[in-house]
């Protein structure tokens, strides 16, 4: 299995998008994080406990209220991926291994996937990088925050230059849609071969 990460706003669901479109299964670590605690599910019994006051009256998570408490505070930040972590992992191999012995490449989609330890169990990781700048505009204008927020939002995960340094393959987007295609068609042939799908390209705009 190949994991797949980056910094928020790199561009990593760009990269997964055109790895499903040439045939990769990729399993996303935050629907799976939605999943292991939908109502009464084992997880969200233990983010009640923890977090009793983002339980709302049908029993969904307020997930705005949760984003809130972690934001500011690490400690409640690391118990709920203390909670959430073990879960999405554990349901990620799974379904990874079952796609596996089918003889299917599977890409496990983790933004946090240095900081769960998740790179001690997968194949390989690949990294989709952009410089900082880039990184910053595509931030405030994807979630509409002001530079400093976004360098706040930034700043609170693990550089991207750690995650670069500690990567088995780079995918740099920060030029345009083309390039980028470019290079995840490069690595897929690769590691594929000739038996890829041949889907068509997506055009940009």
């Amino acid at each position: 299995m190949i994991g797949l990460t980056g910094g928020i706003a790199t561009g990593k669901s760009t990269v997964a998008q055109r790895l499903r479109q040439l045939g990769a299964v990729v399993l996303d670590a935050d629907v799976i994080a939605r999943e292991v605690v939908d109502p009464r599910t084992p997880g969200w019994e233990l983010v009640r406990e923890a977090f009793p006051e983002v339980i709302q009256a049908d029993l969904t998570i307020d997930r705005k209220r949760l984003g809130e408490i972690i934001f500011v505070d690490a400690a409640a930040r690391r118990k709920l991926e203390g909670i959430i972590h073990p879960l999405v992992i554990d349901r990620m191999r799974t379904l990874g291994d079952v796609h596996a012995k089918t003889g299917q490449i599977v890409i496990c989609d983790i933004p946090l996937l240095y900081e769960s330890g998740s790179d001690a169990w997968l194949d390989e990781v690949w990294v989709v990088y952009t410089d900082l700048e880039t990184q910053i505009k595509r931030l405030m204008c994807r979630s509409r925050v002001s530079r400093e927020m976004a360098l706040k939002m930034i700043n609170a995960q693990m550089p991207i230059d750690e995650k670069v340094r500690r990567a088995d393959r780079v995918i740099d987007n920060s030029g345009t849609f083309a390039e980028t295609y470019a290079q995840v068609d490069a690595i897929w042939k690769e590691i594929a071969g000739e038996n890829r799908l041949d889907c068509p390209r997506q055009e940009e705009g």
